[in-house]
């Protein structure tokens, strides 16, 4: 398999994980940088040129896609599905997964169970707003953001006031979110690869701090997850559509509750956590993802031919009198 990881830096420890889990089981891997790509749309030949020559051939595209490129590494993602390339996690999926208001509205939909959230947008909003979560404390979130980047706690109703009008001055769209006491800046980090969930973790945010990312300075320790925990993580991957995600979630006596879900998660951490190859896991999947999608191209193929054979063997109906008076009007 010729694999294509798209990732800014080839040097992160994800990137490099990937990298030399897929040599090690034979394929031919490469890295490239989405923003090197130049995206060249002409009619019925989509494709994707790198430095002065077409992209190389690639028989799966693994996306990296960090928030600081999200529209144009989506535009790469985008292209090379348009061509035909197999891409695991697509375009759609990582933009869903990257917009939280939207990944909210889509779990409920499903009857997956989140903090209560709320979305608004005028200052006469906010009382009512706060209302629906609960009170102060309160979580603030930008809709676009990751590694815990926009993502604030206001502790009184003018603290959730004043940040909402700064930032809504800066042409910022937040949501509001129920602050979950109880977990007591815990949460839970599944990696679900392939509909499994393939390695867990239980983040606990450092002293003084709310949010448990381990690039917050979280520290993280191997969990076994709960079936219904469980469940839950392999549900929202399967809402969002992606093949590869991180989940987070949060314990409560009511059960899991999903807060975000991650399209490229990080492995550092959960791989020191967890004990578990995950980068093998990926690489395991994309082959499987290959091979399906291949057998399935081949099947449709082959069914069409079937069904054009069947086609061509029926001999035309014989016209009868009357059918020839009723086409010709009579």
């Amino acid at each position: 398999m010729r694999l294509l990881v798209l990732s800014r830096n080839a040097a992160l420890y994800s990137t490099r994980r990937i990298v030399l889990a897929a040599r090690a089981r034979g394929h031919d891997v490469s890295v490239a940088d989405p923003l090197d790509f130049r995206i060249v749309i002409s009619r019925g030949r989509p494709s994707l040129h790198l430095g002065d020559r077409p992209a190389p051939h690639a028989d799966l595209v693994l996306p990296r896609i960090g928030a600081s490129i999200t529209n144009y590494g989506l535009a790469v993602v985008r292209q090379f599905d348009l061509m035909g390339v197999p891409v695991l996690n697509t375009a759609l999926a990582i933009a869903r997964s990257r917009d939280k208001l939207r990944t909210m509205q889509l779990l409920t939909k499903r009857d997956i169970d989140v903090p209560v959230t709320v979305c608004m947008r005028t200052p006469g909003s906010i009382e009512p707003a706060l209302s629906l979560v609960g009170g102060a404390p309160c979580i603030l979130k930008l809709q676009q953001g990751a590694q815990g980047i926009g993502t604030m706690i206001a502790e009184t109703p003018q603290a959730v006031t004043s940040l909402l009008e700064t930032l809504w001055a800066m042409g910022q769209d937040i949501i509001l979110q129920q602050y979950i006491a109880e977990a007591k800046g815990r949460d839970l980090r599944a990696i679900v690869v392939g509909g499994r969930v393939i390695a867990a973790m239980r983040r606990q945010a450092k002293a003084g701090e709310f949010r448990s990312n381990l690039h917050r300075g979280g520290l993280g320790v191997k969990a076994v997850l709960h079936d219904k925990y469980r469940r839950a993580a392999v549900a929202a991957t399967r809402v969002m559509g992606l093949e590869v995600a991180g989940v987070d979630m949060l314990e409560t006596r009511e059960g899991p509750k999903i807060l975000e879900i991650n399209s490229s998660p990080g492995l550092e951490g959960i791989e020191r956590a967890s004990g578990i190859d995950v980068a093998v896991a990926i690489v395991m999947h994309a082959e499987r993802h290959l091979l399906r999608r291949r057998h399935r191209k081949s099947k449709m193929t082959l069914d069409d031919e079937r069904r054009l054979s069947r086609l061509r063997s029926i001999s035309p109906l014989p016209v009868t009198a009357r059918r020839r008076a009723a086409l010709n009007g009579g």
